[in-house]
Formats: structure tokens, C-alpha cells, sequence
């Protein structure tokens, strides 16, 4: 993989143009050296930075933990973030904490999250971030690509909350644009999208929409093998309930080279709870390593 110069990154991001608004890009480049995963260069931009790797599973593989201060994105604030990884690198990325998208200003200007995952021959990437929470009268847009070479290896999932479902403060108006698109070699494999606005809106709540849910989640692992799919433990990924007292739908199907966990309720942390398992479970198959959690979620 050819990493991207560093001359490049704040060519194309402005300065703030309003209180509060923020453009800001985070590049991590990452390659397989004599002692394991390293993270050979940061750029960064705005309020968005990295401390140092962790190494709990050893230097073959890095935990990392992308921070961004403000904790949310108001009008105008446009975040992109890029992770490169060079052949036969091997990270798992996670935040500290939710991601917010507060309520527009009266301009209605969109706040946008983005993320470039580029994965080079041999490599692995674990994208677990926790839940993103858009707030009432928000104008979001979620957006992430996932460049696959051949050989590269991919668990990745999103939750979304849509308003505060404890706080009955849902998102009635406003609008969100997620995207989560696949490609393995340039080609697409797996497109998900979800729009939501004041056209579709009662579409949404409708039987073949969100079912008045308010929290949606998708889980994507691969790709595997032939061999690895028929082996997978489907049985025991579809035996993974939602909580007593706290109805929900989910489920996991096969798409492809990939598996595909889904989840449609009223909990974020209960999604997570469940994606969790997937990932625990699906893990060892995939990427021949147990599961080992982020310290950080225990903190």
C-alpha cells in the first residue's frame, strides 16, 4: 500500500467558518514491521487525535482509540476519519465513548462523520466504535467505506440511536444519511443506506422500515471461506436474544462471503451487548484469535 503524503491533508480542509464549527481529518497509517504493528505516521487536523497503541494480545496486533474532545458534531462540522493499513498489519479501533450529532442551528447546516477504512493484502481490521446518538432536529450524515484487498479480513459493526429513547426525546424532526459500503478489490459487496427525513419518515416507522424502533444496528464480519461459513456456529449467533422486558428484532443471515448480524430496537447498549457476542463468537473464526476486549470498555 502506498500511503497517502502528508503535503495532502490540509489542502482540502478549511479553517473553522462559524463558532463551534469544526472541520478536522485524522489519518493513521499503520504496516507490519519486525516488532509487530506499528503505527508508522499521524496527521491530524482539528479535534481529532490518537494517544499511543496498546498492546494487550501482543505486538502483533495494535488497540486503538480515536478521540474526539467536543464529544459531538454541530452545524457545519465535517470529520473525516482515514485508517491505512499496509500488508499484514493488524489493528482493532474503538472510542472511549458515544458520538453525538446535536440538534442543527437555525442555518440547518449537516454535520458530517466520515470513515475510510483502506485494508491492504493480509491484514485485519477490527471497527468498533460505540454507539452514534443523533439528537432531535439534527441534519447527520454517517458515512463509511471499507477498501478490501483479497486477502484482507473485516468485523466491523454501527449502532445508531435515533433521539434519546430514555428520555421519550426522539427524532421527529431533522434528518440523518448513514452509509456503510464494502468493496473488496474495487468491487462492491455489501451497500447498506438508511435516509431519513421528512419523506420518509413514516415510511420508516412502517412494517418494512425501522417498525418504530429507535435504535438500529448492523454487524458485518468477512470474508470468510467456504470451508470457514460452513463451520460457522449460526446456531448459537441466532440464539442470541434481546433482553427480557426489552423486545427486539435481530438476527444474522449469510450474504455472500460475509456474515451479517442485524438489530432493530429501543437499546443501544443492549445492541452492543449483542453485537459483542457476535463478535466474540465469530472472532476466533475468522481471525484465529479469542476475543480481548478494549480496556477501555470496562472503563
Amino acid at each position: 500500500m502506498q500511503f497517502v503524503p502528508g503535503s495532502l491533508l490540509k489542502s482540502s480542509l478549511p479553517f473553522p467558518d462559524g463558532e463551534g464549527e469544526w472541520a478536522a481529518q485524522l489519518t493513521l497509517q499503520f504496516a507490519r514491521t519486525a516488532r509487530g504493528t506499528r503505527l508508522m505516521r499521524k496527521q491530524q487536523y482539528g479535534p481529532l487525535y490518537v494517544q499511543r497503541p496498546f498492546y494487550p494480545e501482543g505486538p502483533e496486533l495494535a488497540h486503538v482509540y480515536l478521540l474526539h474532545p467536543p464529544g459531538g458534531l454541530v452545524s457545519g462540522d465535517n470529520l473525516h476519519n482515514t485508517l491505512q493499513l499496509a500488508e499484514q498489519a493488524q489493528v482493532l479501533c474503538t472510542t472511549p465513548g458515544a458520538g453525538r450529532m446535536y440538534r442543527a442551528r437555525s442555518d440547518q447546516r449537516c454535520q458530517q462523520m466520515t470513515n475510510t477504512l483502506q485494508l491492504a493484502a493480509g491484514t485485519t481490521l477490527e471497527w468498533l466504535p460505540q454507539e452514534s446518538i443523533v439528537y432531535e432536529g439534527a441534519h447527520a450524515k454517517l458515512l463509511t467505506t471499507v477498501e478490501l484487498a483479497e486477502s484482507a479480513r473485516f468485523i466491523g459493526w454501527e449502532i445508531t440511536a435515533l433521539g434519546l429513547p430514555a428520555s421519550n426525546a426522539l427524532l421527529e424532526t431533522g434528518s440523518l444519511v448513514q452509509r456503510l459500503q464494502v468493496n473488496i478489490a474495487q468491487r462492491p459487496m455489501l451497500r447498506e443506506q438508511l435516509v431519513l427525513n421528512d419523506a420518509t419518515r413514516e415510511l420508516a416507522k412502517a412494517q418494512i422500515g425501522l417498525q418504530q424502533h429507535c435504535v438500529s444496528g448492523l454487524f458485518v464480519c468477512g470474508p470468510f471461506t467456504k470451508e470457514q461459513m460452513s463451520a460457522l456456529p449460526l446456531e448459537a449467533l441466532q440464539a442470541v436474544l434481546a433482553d427480557k422486558g426489552r423486545p427486539a428484532l435481530c438476527g444474522v443471515t449469510r450474504l455472500g462471503q460475509f456474515l451479517v448480524g442485524r438489530y432493530l430496537g429501543s437499546c443501544a447498549q443492549q445492541a452492543r451487548m449483542m453485537f459483542t457476542n457476535y463478535w466474540q463468537q465469530l472472532r476466533p473464526a475468522l481471525l484465529q484469535r479469542p476475543a480481548c476486549a478494549p480496556a477501555i470498555w470496562s472503563t
